[in-house]
């Protein structure tokens, strides 16, 4: 997909087949579009679509080049373009598999980007250097908090090197079959996180008669207890206060040698981004998503992996996708996903339409299709070496997919348990979650919010959409950041220490 911004005109088509445009700033009635029509009515809201051609009741309505909807009811030129007269009918997309396959041009060696990380036993690299507490079940997520808390006031002193301490708990891992898919997800999702490498070391806490008991989590998960990850139950231990002290000496136990471990240089290769999108607007596929997919493009062509995710949000765009494919097994395992989704909303009498929310249609977003071309931008125009289930270990490198539901913190929790250990994060309307152990940084897609939340945004590309800035640039600032920040840099959200409730395990299954 290409986006060829029109010159400084009030308005911004995409393409130059496209009947719509979208409003710099609010257009007025009587307002200029820059396209030879006035807007009608009642005028424009910034971000949102305004026709520059008319369009017939039951005609397409184009953007990106692509079909985004269907005219509910004749559109005259100049006229706000939404709800009230815009549609969304589902159907299939043609897809063309691997037309546009081709090897991932890397550059050079000897050219490519090294930062400075931590160079883990197993040979992945960190950009963080935390201890982690996992849990197995609910049950134990008080014990768990209680013991991090502890060790963050009292026992981190004279150990720089050490990030902190961090509970990750959920709401699950009791009364679910284990024969499930959620139960499954839940495992690897678990088994991920203690294989990330922004942990230093890993304790995981049970209270000892769950249905996700540890024994069964560390047979399976193929993890061994060993001097950086420890296993204890309540039940066990005998107890809330003895277990969360013997955390703590366990934690205090893993501590010289976790900060022992020091920032080296590393190549670039070592980055695993995840791509995100959260609170979007009419901007979002306009300004961040391709400035973001500019950075992932150059990630890529340094050896690093570029993660996209989110598969409701790149329903109606995934041709896009399989296009790029580096063959046909890659696409169709990509396809097949969208598939699952389309039974798995059925099922639950829901439609992959339920998305956009209400924060992205006040934007000016209205169906999925234009919200999810606007998302695929983000993964720029590499190659699409592979497609993972949820919360798989990413074990190829390039640009990846992940299949994950539409919710950020499910979606980047999946991310992070495969691996990834920094995050990116666009938005519109002001998303502002951290997610540790990744560092996260908040690309904002238009300068008045980025002025209204400049405390929690780290980057704005809003000069985009005003022409003062291209994606091209902002897209070399957003990749200078990312490797800014996998060196030891901090983001808005890490110096608030964000990022401690946004552990959210896909909750997929009967709960009985």
């Amino acid at each position: 997909m290409t986006i060829a911004l029109d010159g400084p005109a009030p308005a911004i088509r995409l393409n130059p087949a496209d009947n719509v445009a979208v409003a710099r700033t609010r257009l007025d009635p009587g307002a200029d579009t820059g396209f030879g029509v006035e807007a009608r009515g009642e005028g424009v809201p910034r971000g949102h679509k305004v026709a520059v051609a008319p369009i017939p009741v039951g005609a397409p309505v184009t953007k990106y080049g692509q079909l985004i909807g269907y005219a509910r009811q004749d559109i005259a030129s100049g006229e706000h373009v939404h709800l009230h007269n815009m549609e969304m009918r589902d159907g299939a997309v043609a897809h063309d598999f691997c037309a546009d396959a081709r090897p991932t041009p890397l550059l050079p060696e000897a050219e490519r980007r090294t930062f400075q990380g931590y160079r883990r036993p197993n040979g992945e690299i960190g950009t963080r250097n935390y201890i982690g507490i996992l849990t197995s079940v609910n049950c134990s997520a008080t014990v768990a908090k209680a013991a991090a808390d502890l060790m963050n006031r009292t026992g981190l002193a004279g150990h720089p090197n050490v990030d902190g301490v961090v509970a990750l708990t959920h709401g699950g891992g009791c009364a679910i079959n284990t024969a499930t898919e959620g139960y499954r997800f839940l495992a690897r999702t678990l088994s991920g996180y203690a294989r990330n490498p922004n942990f230093g070391g890993i304790l995981i806490i049970g209270l000892g008669c769950e249905t996700n008991h540890i024994g069964k989590l560390m047979e399976e998960s193929r993890l061994s207890e060993g001097p950086f990850l420890r296993t204890m139950t309540i039940q066990g231990i005998g107890g809330t206060r003895k277990t969360v002290e013997a955390a703590a000496e366990a934690i205090r136990g893993m501590l010289d040698a976790v900060n022992a471990v020091e920032r080296e240089t590393v190549p670039v290769s070592g980055i695993k981004l995840a791509l995100q999108c959260g609170g979007s607007d009419g901007y979002s596929g306009i300004s961040a998503n391709p400035a973001l997919g500019h950075a992932a493009d150059l990630l890529v062509r340094h050896g690093g992996t570029a993660v996209l995710s989110e598969t409701p949000e790149i329903y109606g765009a995934e041709h896009l996708l399989t296009r790029r494919a580096v063959d046909r097994a890659v696409a169709e395992k990509l396809v097949a996903r969208i598939a699952w989704w389309r039974d798995y909303t059925e099922r639950h009498g829901a439609e992959l339409n339920n998305n956009p929310s209400h924060g992205n249609k006040a934007g000016g977003l209205t169906t999925i299709l234009e919200k999810s071309l606007g998302a695929v931008a983000k993964g720029g125009t590499m190659p699409l070496t592979a497609v993972y289930e949820y919360a798989e270990p990413i074990d190829r490198s390039g640009f990846v997919f992940m299949d994950t539901p539409g919710y950020d913190p499910v979606a980047v929790t999946g991310q992070v348990a495969g691996g990834c250990n920094v995050i990116c994060f666009t938005t519109g309307r002001g998303s502002v979650s951290g997610f540790k152990p990744a560092p996260c940084i908040k690309i904002a897609t238009n300068s008045e919010m980025y002025a209204h939340m400049e405390e929690d945004m780290d980057i704005d590309c809003g000069g985009i959409v005003t022409g003062q800035d291209t994606i091209e640039a902002a897209g070399e600032r957003i990749f200078e950041r990312i490797i800014a920040v996998a060196s030891g840099e901090r983001s808005l959200s890490e110096g608030y220490d964000y990022g401690d409730n946004e552990f959210v395990p896909w909750p997929l299954g009967a709960v009985t």
